[in-house]
């Protein structure tokens, strides 16, 4: 019998989930299950049986780097296949983001991805939340960071990423400003730099006051 592979263990138990039957289909970088199940509805009576592909990723982590002595942001651009498909623009702007290995903490793994992504290094940090992404399909819980760094002046800040993995990210400097008017004319497509920069919008005066108090 094939062994079950670690990135697909099986749904835990709970009293509103009733399995029938849990397959791995594919066991790739992410693995694929195909769960048969049903669930207790509200009266307490099973639901239909029900068949869900589930695309399991795990746990990820983003972080927008905040400079709140210039009141600047860093967003990166990446081409992203999935939003081609889609009938996207395939260079998304997003924030500095990557997935957790197994036991890393939420907040080192934030802090390699912008040092990874941008060459910029977080001094300090504040949790913005944790949050499902694609819960009708998808396990991936996000972890949200806002970060500390001293950014340059605005503009395109070079080129970063790992080569070993195919990646170039454009390191893109600007006002935070500029970024809320981008997101608000849907120039920024991305949901989770989407959220951080709603967050920001709301907490930055905060944030400026204590991360530039002496």
């Amino acid at each position: 019998m094939k062994a079950r592979p670690p990135k697909a263990p099986p749904v835990p138990a709970h009293p509103l989930y009733i399995p029938e039957s849990d397959e791995v289909v594919w066991s790739g970088r992410f693995a694929l299950q195909i769960v048969r199940f049903r669930y207790r509805r509200s009266d307490g009576t099973p639901s239909a049986l029900l068949t869900w592909e589930m695309w399991r990723r795990g746990q990820g982590v983003v972080l927008l780097p905040y400079d709140p002595w210039s009141g600047r942001v860093a967003l990166i651009e990446q081409f992203r296949l999935p939003a081609l498909a889609a009938g996207e623009e395939p260079m998304m702007i997003e924030c500095p983001a990557g997935l957790l290995e197994a036991g890393e903490d939420p907040a080192a793994a934030g802090r390699r991805e912008v040092v990874e992504e941008t060459g910029f290094a977080p001094d300090r940090i504040e949790k913005i939340g944790e949050f499902m992404l694609m819960q009708g399909g998808c396990d991936e819980r996000m972890h949200f960071y806002c970060g500390r760094c001293p950014l340059p002046e605005p503009g395109l800040a070079g080129t970063r990423g790992l080569e070993s993995e195919g990646e170039e990210t454009r390191v893109l400097v600007l006002p935070l400003e500029q970024a809320l008017a981008m997101l608000a004319r849907g120039e920024i497509r991305n949901v989770t730099a989407a959220l951080c920069l709603m967050w920001l919008q709301i907490n930055a005066p905060r944030l400026t006051e204590e991360w530039t108090a002496r």
